[in-house]
């Protein structure tokens, strides 16, 4: 699959979706979250935590349901009634280049996940001497009542993935 043509001028295009779900096993609960984030009908391809210069953030498109879609994915799943679950992941953009990660927990300070994403960021952009630009921050919280979920991800978006 080709993503970029050599010498085009487009910027990297991502979108940064989050959902929770609960269902009746930890992979249907896992489904129905990527679902309500509106990425649970298309196949996820992780990928490393790295985006080019002054990468684009916009809101998700309607994905072409099967498509191939590259994606930073923070998830957790719970099948222990009333564990509080966070997934999160942090955005750095600079103008030479930028970086992704994700953090997840099951009984944890949400503050304390969102912090630790953040000091990864910026850790990982500070060691390559990039200036943060933008910094967004994405999480996604739930309180398990059967079997729950929940995600965060950074979706990577082309014209080939898009309906």
């Amino acid at each position: 699959m080709i993503f970029y043509k050599i010498n085009n001028c487009d910027k990297m295009r991502i979108a940064i979706v989050s959902g929770n779900a609960e269902g009746p096993t930890e992979l249907n609960a896992f489904d129905n979250a990527l679902y309500e984030a509106e990425i649970g009908d298309v196949n996820l391809i992780k990928v490393s935590s790295m985006l080019e210069a002054n990468t684009k953030i916009e809101k998700l498109p309607k994905l072409k349901a099967g498509s191939m879609v590259n994606c930073v994915l923070s998830s957790i799943t719970s099948k222990t009634k009333s564990d509080e679950l966070v997934a999160c992941v942090a955005v750095a953009i600079g103008d030479e280049l930028g970086c992704v990660v994700e953090e997840a927990g099951i009984n944890k300070n949400p503050e304390e996940i969102k912090e630790k994403a953040i000091k990864m960021v910026k850790y990982m952009m500070e060691k390559r001497n990039v200036k943060i630009n933008e910094l967004i921050v994405e999480e996604a919280h739930h309180k398990v009542e059967e079997i729950g979920s929940a995600i965060a991800a950074v979706i990577y978006i082309n014209d080939e993935i898009l309906e």
